[in-house]
């Protein structure tokens, strides 16, 4: 019973707040019509704008992985790894995570699909995903598309926040699937 309440909820949560939104518009007498157009508007001068930042992160990301510098970062790192109970396989991800999400995305498939959804790894991955962010991705982008260039303080706030988020992961994970 609660499952099938929980799919029609699911089921029926974004045309709710659809017409919610033009009920609350409509009531407002706010004109959403055009106020959705200037949005849509003022959204793709943003994503104009963002794009010599998003290929900027890209590049990067994918000269780290093609150099190899993952492969010797997960090599060296394996011994502190298994002392705190994290697979060595999981540290690309863990280092992907913050950069990009689709990297990171596509590693959590990978191992997924190399050790098992139900594995150890693959549990993880799927929490790890959950639990950390694209925090240079997020400064990167929407930092700069909206002009904000002196964000000293957020970089280490964010990394500091995904490195607890793997901690969490962790915890979760041993708690749980262990």
């Amino acid at each position: 019973m609660m499952e099938q309440t929980l799919s029609a909820i699911s089921q029926w949560a974004i045309p709710f707040l659809f017409f919610l939104f033009l009920a609350v518009g409509w009531v407002r007498k706010v004109p959403v019509y055009e106020a959705f157009i200037q949005g849509a508007s003022e959204g793709f001068q943003i994503a104009v704008r963002i794009i010599p930042y998003m290929v900027a992160m890209f590049v990067a990301i994918k000269v780290f992985r093609v150099s190899g510098a993952m492969d010797i970062l997960a090599w060296i790192c394996s011994p502190v790894l298994n002392l705190i109970g994290a697979p060595p396989e999981v540290l690309p991800l863990a280092v992907m995570r913050p950069l990009s999400g689709s990297s990171a995305l596509g590693l959590a498939s990978e191992l997924i699909h190399t050790y098992g959804p139900d594995s150890f790894i693959g549990r993880l991955a799927s929490v790890m995903q959950g639990t950390t962010d694209t925090t240079f991705f997020v400064l990167t982008v929407y930092f700069g598309s909206v002009g904000i260039r002196r964000y000293r303080h957020a970089v280490p706030l964010g990394l500091t926040a995904d490195l607890i988020g793997l901690f969490v992961s962790l915890y979760i994970c041993h708690l749980f699937f262990r």
